[in-house]
């Protein structure tokens, strides 16, 4: 059975403050009803004690007669009752035959000095009753009995329970509102992060809530809306992802179809006798350059999925920086000197790196060449530089640059700086810098770009010193 949660919180509020209420008043009922009668008693033990001391001074008949004028305006009347608890006064009352239970008697032959009792029968009437027993030669030889009806208590209880019931009613009635409004105020804002909760499962992330620390539900507000915006960075981070996937596919499909065409109609031509001989030699030598193109765009791909997968094992050793960078140069030489581009090398003898020799080479070779293919008549320094704990090697170019939103973008998987990048020998997949980045971490090393547009760019990589 579904209930709605306003009517649950209602119920629950009603049901304690009900419960708590019928309580109080019981307990408040039981103590008016306690007090009425033990003033009651004390009233009535008062008029007991002043007869029997004025009993000892005075006569009998006058000081009887005296008081019974008194206690009958106060609705109470009084008996004197002798050895054995038996009346002997008044003589000529319809309770002159009527005595104190024994088990009364004995209770002020003992020595209790007061024996009251409530709601009894007495002379066909229920009555509250106070008996005080009398002292003479050191034993008990007699005692007053004084008897006041109920319904007068009776009547004054249950005026005050009336006056309690109307105040249980009105306090009810007000706590029925008060619950009703509290319930309906929760129940709206846990139905306002419901909608919301609605509305991004449809698509929408523009449903944030009102933000404020006044209780728990405010703070989980204010972390659903934390929760929106880590959606919706998640979200633009998949639209991106996605985007560079598409781009992705579409460069390889293009990288792929026109190195295969090459391959196939060279074959082609070969197989068929349609290519002379003097051009047989150059034919093959495409096939060839080709070849090693698909299988450098083939290496590169499971290169940084074994590299993100952590399968790579690096052998950490000594080498000379020196030598490494002489070797870089070496390397791209004819690449820079085609562009007119002069490589600069900046670094002592005796610096030294602690780092694996295949993948420092492969690190600083993705690197230079994405300096040379940015820079058009200028230079790239690579410059090394031994410190106490740490290693740093920068590589500067003084090529296009990059603004800010490259600069933080260009790490990610299929990021390409610059779309025209379609038919380089490296990089052409946006993969070579997450290869570097990867590489770099794995060992416990830092990479950083600081660039700006038309001014160069240069890539800071620092490695640490292993003792």
């Amino acid at each position: 059975m579904r209930i709605k949660y306003i009517y649950q919180q209602f119920i629950s509020h009603i049901s304690i403050l009900i419960i708590a209420f019928i309580i109080l008043s019981l307990l408040f009922a039981h103590f008016v009803e306690n007090m009425v009668y033990e003033n009651k008693v004390k009233e009535l033990t008062k008029y007991g004690e002043n007869i029997l001391e004025d009993f000892d001074r005075a006569g009998q008949e006058f000081i009887f007669t005296q008081y019974q004028h008194v206690l009958n305006t106060q609705n109470i009347s009084f008996s004197i009752f002798g050895q054995n608890g038996v009346i002997v006064y008044p003589v000529a009352n319809n309770a002159t035959r009527a005595r104190l239970s024994d088990e009364d008697w004995n209770k002020l032959s003992r020595g209790e000095k007061i024996i009251t009792k409530h709601n009894i029968k007495w002379a066909n009437q229920e009555v509250s009753l106070v008996a005080i027993p009398y002292i003479g030669r050191g034993e008990v030889i007699g005692g007053i009995l004084l008897i006041s009806p109920i319904s007068g208590s009776r009547e004054m209880i249950s005026e005050v329970n009336q006056y309690l019931l109307y105040t249980v009613i009105i306090a009810l009635s007000v706590s029925f509102l008060l619950s009703w409004v509290l319930s309906k105020i929760h129940v709206n804002r846990i139905q306002k992060i419901r909608k919301a909760t609605s509305k991004i499962a449809n698509g929408d992330y523009d449903a944030y809530l009102p933000v404020s620390n006044f209780d728990e539900i405010a703070e989980m507000s204010n972390d659903f809306n934390d929760m929106i915006d880590q959606l919706k960075a998640q979200n633009e981070e998949i639209d991106s992802l996605e985007k560079r996937r598409r781009q992705f596919i579409a460069d390889v499909s293009h990288e792929l179809r026109t190195p295969l065409t090459t391959i196939s109609g060279v074959i082609e031509g070969l197989k068929n006798n349609m290519i002379e001989e003097d051009e047989k030699e150059k034919g093959i030598q495409l096939v060839s350059q080709e070849t090693k193109r698909l299988i450098r765009l083939v290496n590169e791909n499971l290169d940084y999925e074994r590299i993100r997968s952590n399968q790579v094992k690096l052998v950490i050793e000594r080498i000379q920086l020196k030598e490494v960078l002489e070797v870089i140069k070496e390397h791209l030489l004819l690449q820079a000197e085609a562009k007119n581009i002069h490589l600069i090398i900046d670094v002592d003898e005796d610096s030294m790196v602690f780092a694996d020799y295949d993948r420092l080479i492969q690190i600083l070779i993705n690197i230079t060449k994405n300096s040379i293919q940015f820079t058009n008549e200028g230079s790239v320094l690579l410059r090394g530089i031994q410190g106490s704990a740490a290693t740093i090697i920068e590589i500067e170019d003084t090529g296009i640059g990059m603004d800010k939103q490259e600069i933080e973008s260009i790490w990610r998987r299929f990021y390409k700086a610059d779309i025209s990048r379609t038919s380089n020998q490296f990089g052409e997949f946006g993969l070579g810098l997450s290869i570097v980045k990867r590489l770099v971490e794995l060992h416990k090393g830092e990479i950083t770009i600081t660039s700006e547009r038309n001014r160069g760019t240069k890539f800071t990589i620092t490695i640490p010193i292993k003792e």
